[in-house]
């Protein structure tokens, strides 16, 4: 069964940085664009980042130009989030998801049909 598999979550303050990993297995998913999204407690799920399959391009929301940068190596099957500059609004548990085949990079969530379980993300002031 395809799964994809986030690990790199946790506690720092804020200043700090981490890296989240999200990890492929069951299928490869190197032909598929991937994003990373968030949800805080009581808000909505949000596109953070996403990557085309070739990582050739990329997308940032707002909140993450600048301090986020997505980047993946298709022969470990594995998409990173680096985060720097971590702010207090930057916690949130951290989801991967792999982009419908032949779609565009997109920020839509519905654009996207693999979800991992999720990171767990907490920036301390």
């Amino acid at each position: 069964q395809a799964q994809l598999v986030e690990s790199g979550g946790g506690s720092v303050q804020a200043g700090g940085s981490l890296r989240l990993s999200c990890a492929a297995s069951g299928r490869t998913f190197s032909r598929n664009n991937m994003g990373w999204f968030r949800q805080a407690p009581g808000k909505e799920r949000e596109f953070v980042a996403a990557i085309t399959w070739s990582g050739s391009s990329t997308s940032y929301a707002d909140s993450a130009m600048g301090r986020f940068a997505i980047s993946r190596d298709n022969a470990k099957d594995t998409v990173y989030l680096r985060m720097n500059s971590l702010k207090p609004e930057d916690t949130a548990v951290y989801y991967c998801a792999a982009g419908r085949v032949k779609f565009p990079l997109s920020r839509r969530l519905d654009d996207y049909d693999h979800w991992g379980q999720g990171t767990q993300v907490t920036v301390s002031s």
